[in-house]
């Protein structure tokens, strides 16, 4: 039998050498307050150590370098920590209950500088939650505002209770609590895939708004495990990276309000109540004292297939709220340190949800770091996304650092060293760092928000944007001007902040009347074209137009240097009826309607056909090798060959891509041609390399004259509002 190396949770420096069976006979004699004498020898010492007491408990100091909650042979280590704390209690619940069977104050002596760290014996983690209240000075003007009668919730839980079934107030009395939990997960000889980012097709979805719709058809609709009842269809589909969306535990029914009949939840999740516990509402079983078990399953059979996994992480902010918000933890351990505060000690807003969060502060750069520590050693995903990332590089006054600290540990912290950190680097405070974000290492991509506008923009007609186009799909080169930054951009046009695709070409005008705040509430920014009808169309050329111009945007992301991103639903036309801001609709606003893959296959077929392309073609995604041919790595074209600089009247675009394939020892060289005018055009392509021609790969148009063979002429006519792609090959000899 295996055995194990367990630090005595009394001594905390002698190993025990015990093997599985030992162990659980240690922890069920010590639950059972056996005598040292039914003890294995090397355990006896667990009894012949004094104990302190506090009530009927038996307790001793902890372990002090371990934050939160963890389980150990005979009891559980509580571990917190507050600057400004006069005293710390801790309130132990049966489960589901509101009133504590046990509060547990902190003696004086088990505190060592603002750690304070007791180990309790014989609980049973299996019917145990706990919470902590939390005394110290009132002076608000200050940022000290502790207040004893509020029961907090450990900064470093790794479950939260009470959150198991959504949309629902299951849990008794206005405060939350946390669970103890055991990782016995045993990932056997897992590797992550380790994808180049920009070899990454990414897949941004909300993973209950994926499978929560019944077309989904799904066992366990809503969950992580409904999720993964669907990655048969994202290997059909061909992405090899997947976005979700907050799932770090949130509450639903925070601020959830009725509107026109309807509930309004905090759906899409970014108000965060526990950095460190998955959200147990997304578990399609109770899990309890295994939390995390169906996400790891997630992790592990993703990867296994070859599908990375980045999680949206929320860390400008937290759902505390301003000073009308409740207290859920970091107001009652250190409001002054977790928070930026102004000068009079109100919170400063940057974030747009009314708190900010002191991300730069040596104690709160700690938490972040060891949780997303937890969440790569735990949990194995494969990067994070940092949502409104430039708050993370803010000062205590709110001015942006030059050199953010936080940041920089980050980007070199060991632990964190394969992992994907992805910016969106602009807040709600007005600060946009695109082509700017402090990188460290350069380690740092970010989403490209220059990118989504300039390629909207253009694709439905503007005039002026070509150049700028042109540098978008070479990586925009403009604003990663230093050469090792060359792939820090991730490409996109829609994600879950917007329009889908489809509404993108079915609305002028956003329509968030559902939201309930008079349509003041999403961005009025959306560079967006109804193709001539407002929403729903039964026009025929309307729809004729409108699926063309899905696909013109599918081409011409999937066919620009740096990583891609789309919106879950847009590859079969979902739509959000216009609302470009659904955070708060559970209902099928938010839902994807999976009877649209059916309606929707011939476009469906065209994002598989772009995304296989993709992959196929290196020179299509990131700088090659150079040609052996002689072409340069990248150029441009008008409607007549090797036009360099595009005139604010161009309304067509070629851009041709070459390089040599390391894995096959030949060119890959390909045109793109994006023309975005009302009208056809005839396109002369540049003369191919010697012995080679032109063979048309795709197509958007869907007339009879696209889809020929560009041997001899090399030249085609650029249908209307369309974009085709061509590949030189070898003439058969």
């Amino acid at each position: 039998m295996a055995r194990k190396k367990v630090v005595d949770p009394l001594t905390q420096d002698v190993e025990l050498d015990l093997d599985e069976k030992q162990i659980e006979m240690a922890e069920r004699a010590l639950m059972a307050k056996s005598t040292a004498s039914q003890l294995p020898p090397n355990v006896q010492k667990f009894h012949l150590v004094p104990l302190d007491k506090i009530g009927d408990f038996e307790v001793r100091p902890g372990f002090y370098n371990i934050n939160g909650a963890t389980a150990i042979p005979g009891g559980v280590n509580f571990t917190v920590q507050s600057s400004r704390a006069s005293e710390i209690t801790l309130l132990l619940f049966h489960r589901g209950e509101d009133v504590p069977f046990a509060e547990l104050p902190f003696p004086e002596h088990y505190k060592i500088g603002h750690v304070y760290s007791m180990i309790v014996f014989n609980l049973s983690i299996y019917d145990l939650e706990y919470a902590y209240r939390v005394d110290g000075p009132y002076l608000p003007e200050r940022g000290l505002i502790f207040d004893k009668s509020k029961i907090l919730l450990d900064p470093y839980a790794k479950a939260v209770a009470g959150q198991r079934n959504w949309g629902e107030k299951n849990l008794p009395g206005d405060f939350y609590r946390a669970r103890v939990v055991k990782d016995d997960f045993d990932w056997k000889d897992f590797k992550q895939p380790l994808l180049k980012l920009d070899d990454l097709i990414i897949y941004e979805l909300h993973v209950r708004g994926f499978t929560k719709d019944p077309s989904s058809k799904v066992t366990f609709p809503g969950t992580f495990e409904g999720l993964r009842e669907k990655i048969p269809y994202l290997l059909d589909l061909g992405v090899n990276a997947v976005e979700l969306m907050p799932i770090f535990e949130f509450d639903e029914m925070l601020d959830a309000r009725d509107y026109n009949g309807h509930t309004l939840y905090n759906y899409w999740g970014y108000n965060t109540v526990s950095f460190f516990s998955p959200n147990s509402s997304y578990t399609a079983a109770r899990e309890f004292n295994r939390e995390g078990n169906e996400f790891k399953e997630l992790v592990k059979e993703l990867n296994e297939n070859g599908i990375e996994v980045i999680l949206d992480v929320v860390f400008n902010h937290t759902a505390e709220g301003n000073e009308q918000g409740k207290y859920i933890s970091f107001k009652g351990f250190d409001n002054n340190i977790y928070y930026l505060l102004t000068p009079q000690g109100f919170y400063y807003n940057f974030s747009g949800c009314g708190n900010t969060l002191n991300c730069n502060n040596p104690i709160v750069q700690q938490l972040i770091l060891e949780c997303l520590r937890y969440w790569v050693i735990t949990y194995r995903v494969d990067g994070f996304r940092f949502d409104l990332a430039s708050i993370l590089g803010r000062n205590e006054d709110g001015s942006p650092m030059s050199s953010p600290p936080l940041l920089q540990s980050l980007a070199y912290d060991p632990i964190l060293g394969n992992i994907k950190l992805i910016a969106e680097a602009w807040d709600a405070g007005g600060l946009y760092q695109v082509g700017s974000f402090p990188s460290w290492n350069d380690r740092w991509a970010e989403w490209n928000g220059r990118y989504r506008d300039d390629l909207r923009r253009f694709l439905k007609g503007d005039e002026g944007l070509a150049q700028a186009v042109a540098l978008r799909m070479m990586g925009s080169p403009d604003l990663y001007s230093q050469s090792n930054r060359r792939n820090a951009t991730i490409n996109f046009i829609t994600c879950h902040d917007g329009f889908t695709l489809y509404d993108l070409y079915a609305y002028n005008e956003k329509h968030n009347e559902a939201n309930g705040w008079g349509g003041s509430d999403g961005s009025n920014d959306n560079y967006s074209w109804n193709c001539g009808e407002e929403g729903e169309s039964e026009n025929p050329e309307v729809v004729r137009l409108r699926m063309r111009m899905i696909k013109n945007a599918c081409a011409a992301l999937l066919s620009s240097r740096g990583a891609a991103m789309f919106l879950a639903g847009d590859e079969f036309c979902n739509t959000q009826y216009g609302n470009n801001n659904p955070y708060c609709q559970d209902n099928r606003i938010s839902w994807l309607d999976w009877k649209n893959l059916k309606k929707h296959a011939d476009v469906y077929r065209f994002f598989k056909q772009m995304i296989r392309i993709r992959r196929s073609h290196p020179a299509l995604r990131k700088i090659l090798p150079p040609a052996l041919c002689g072409l340069p790595s990248v150029s441009l074209h008008g409607v007549s060959p090797w036009k360099s600089q595009m005139e604010s009247y161009d309304h067509y675009l070629g851009v041709m891509f070459a390089g040599l394939d390391p894995q096959t020892d030949e060119d890959d060289i390909l045109y793109v041609g994006l023309n975005s005018y009302w009208e056809n055009i005839r396109i002369q392509l540049p003369e191919p390399p010697r012995d080679f021609h032109w063979e048309d790969l795709i197509t958007t148009c869907d007339d009879a004259i696209c889809g020929k063979v560009l041997h001899p002429e090399s030249s085609f006519i650029a249908q209307a509002r369309s974009v085709s792609l061509f590949i030189a090959l070898p003439d058969v000899l």
